[in-house]
């Protein structure tokens, strides 16, 4: 058995004449999601975060929360819905093939 060690991976791609491109890949535990609302300027925020990396989603352009925005947060909210249906899933999976493995 391999052993799955934390991680977390970030690029930053930019090539002449096209938008900048990064990438945040977290696998770790140490992992944090925090909500929240600005006061300053009222508007929702999402963040995820670890040592190595945070990303923050707030409304577009950061102003006034639009449409998109809305669409934007059921699409994060269905996601994560799906991402836990997936986890608990495995993770049974996972325990009850624990439990019947002699070498284990």
């Amino acid at each position: 058995m391999s052993e799955h060690r934390p991680y977390t991976y970030v690029t930053l791609s930019m090539r002449p004449d096209t938008d900048p491109h990064v990438g945040v890949s977290f696998h770790t535990p140490r992992l944090r999601v925090r909500t929240g609302m600005l006061l300053s300027n009222p508007r929702p925020y999402l963040e995820l975060g670890s040592h190595e990396a945070d990303v923050h989603l707030s409304t577009t352009g950061a102003g006034p929360v639009t449409d998109a925005d809305l669409a934007l947060a059921r699409q994060i909210f269905n996601a994560a819905a799906r991402y836990l249906a997936d986890c608990e899933c495995l993770h049974a999976e996972q325990s009850a093939q624990d439990a019947t493995d002699p070498a284990a």
